[in-house]
């Protein structure tokens, strides 16, 4: 039997003319397609560069990492296929190796972190898999895989530091350069361990090296980037975890070798941005990738602001599609802002009636244009003796850097205005956490609308509003559909109950009445 570490560290001496050979005859079509390679037109008119999109969200398994996977075990020995093989993964590589198990008539046992995301889970046992659970990250669960290979005899699959699984991967590059043979400035792939990479640009460098090979880490699991800069290998501490795919601590020896040698830059991106880079594959292709399936993307927009480059070809890796369904939401929140088409501001106004009514009129007079509202929170509250109110607004922009000058521009119209667009805690908690019961909510009536999506819907509603009539309660988000939900809560004596009657009548939009809702009296009231 051979052991994880004499696999996960191969000889040095192993050249880029000999990981060509090894691409040219890796085994991975026996299970992988040649994925298409398609131009990403929407996105290619908003940079003035063309950008290319490898589909390896069309692979069977939704990800790229069966190719190496497959590649690997096609070399293993019939005895040891027979006693079974082990892995460690974050997801994409188990289903490459359960696949290619199942197909070989092998044992697969995978070794998962508990941060899985389910979807890759069942992934793997619908197809044969045996699940272990283990750890936070990728590296927890190797450490764990090790010891269960010892026990049970297995031979361990390597998910990325391995010759025979970088030349499986490797077949991406060659792909890529067989489908587009024209001029190509640089290909962007995604780093967790450095299989991926390794593979392309070892491809590359060795058929035509003056296409740029660009290296991408989320900012927060950065550890090839750093190893690189360092000049050895650097483990980090904890990883980010939004990009499970790419939550590596250690990079292997032989990828990071390779990654020093061949790769000609690292980019970082950040979470906002990868969400924004999901929104744009989604655009172009009506399909919905991972996080590590979009941090090409999310380069290919950072690199071409930085260098103000116009007409280049760029390649980017679509590594895998493996989303868990319930985490859309969170990327659809953070898209926006992401691409900074979404600002975010703390906004202070008299605590009087009228002032809302002012405050969205000063909305349609920012310099620049027309601005959705895309969300508006606020809750009158106990703390208002001094005569103001704050409320949580956000509004549309026309591109990046525009939220300092909104802000000046409440401030020229008398409204004290927080920038929140770059604020964590603003974006991840505060913006759902505005809200709680009050005091001074008298005669307080709760009411859920259902507002027409288009200019003018709010302002309608205030200008059928009675003047003595306070509003209390305001929440506002947009979700893209033709028609918002808008919860607000309204102060109206119950001397006005006809007059209120007939102002919902006039107003034609669908109401519900929640003043009685349990929550409400929980929570709000």
């Amino acid at each position: 039997m051979t052991s994880p570490t004499s696999q996960a560290a191969p000889s040095p001496s192993l050249t880029t003319t000999d990981y060509l050979k090894q691409v040219l005859t890796a085994r991975v079509y026996d299970v992988a397609i040649e994925s298409n390679l398609d131009p990403a037109r929407t996105l290619s008119r908003r940079l003035h560069n063309k950008v290319l999109l490898k589909r390896e969200d069309q692979q069977p398994v939704f990800s790229f990492k069966l190719r190496g996977a497959y590649n690997k075990m096609a070399h293993l020995t019939p005895e040891q296929l027979k006693n079974g093989v082990i892995c460690a993964s974050a997801g994409n590589h188990a289903q490459g190796m359960a696949l290619a198990a199942h197909r070989m008539g092998s044992r697969a046992v995978i070794v998962m972190p508990v941060t899985t995301p389910q979807v890759k889970v069942d992934a793997v046992k619908a197809l044969g898999g045996e699940v272990v659970l283990a750890g936070e990250s990728y590296s927890d669960a190797y450490d764990h895989a090790v010891k269960l290979q010892g026990e049970q005899g297995l031979t361990f699959v390597h998910p990325f530091d391995d010759p025979l699984v970088i030349a499986g991967q490797g077949t991406i590059a060659m792909e890529i350069l067989r489908q587009h043979q024209g001029p190509l400035d640089a290909v962007f792939v995604a780093i967790g361990g450095g299989g991926l990479i390794s593979g392309v640009a070892s491809y590359i460098k060795a058929v035509r090296p003056e296409i740029k090979v660009i290296g991408v880490q989320m900012s927060d699991s950065d550890a090839m980037a750093q190893s690189v800069a360092a000049g050895k290998r650097v483990a980090l501490d904890d990883v980010g975890l939004f990009s499970d795919g790419t939550a590596v601590k250690l990079v292997g020896e032989e990828t990071f070798r390779v990654a020093r040698e061949l790769v000609d830059d690292f980019i970082r991106v950040d979470t906002d941005a990868v969400c924004a880079a999901i929104k744009d594959v989604f655009i172009d292709t009506r399909s919905i990738v991972e996080p590590s399936g979009a941090m090409a993307v999310a380069a290919i927009k950072q690199y071409v602001a930085t260098h103000k480059t116009r007409g280049e070809t760029y390649a980017a890796i679509l590594s895998g599609a493996n989303m868990n369904f319930d985490r859309l939401r969170y990327v659809a929140e953070r898209a926006g802002v992401g691409e900074e088409r979404e600002a975010l501001f703390a906004v202070t106004i008299p605590e009087e009636r009228g002032s809302f009514r002012r405050f969205c009129e000063g909305i349609g007079q920012l310099p620049g244009g027309t601005r959705n509202v895309t969300e508006f929170n606020y809750r009158i509250s106990d703390a208002a003796t001094d005569g103001e109110a704050h409320v949580f607004v956000g509004l549309t922009t026309h591109g990046k850097g525009e939220s300092p000058r909104i802000a000046a521009a409440f401030e020229r119209q008398g409204f004290p205005t927080l920038d929140l667009t770059q604020d964590e805690l603003a974006k991840e908690h505060v913006r759902y956490m505005i809200g709680g019961h009050s005091r001074l909510a008298q005669d307080e009536r709760l009411l859920r609308f259902v507002f027409p999506e288009r200019p003018g819907s709010l302002m309608k509603f205030l200008s059928f509003m009675r003047p003595n009539w306070n509003i209390s309660l305001f929440h506002y988000r947009n979700q893209g559909a033709d028609y918002a939900q808008i919860l607000v809560g309204m102060q109206v004596p119950h001397s006005d109950d006809e007059a209120f009657q007939r102002f919902l009548n006039e107003l034609g939009y669908p109401w519900v009445e929640e003043t009685a809702n349990p929550a409400y009296r929980l929570f709000l009231k």
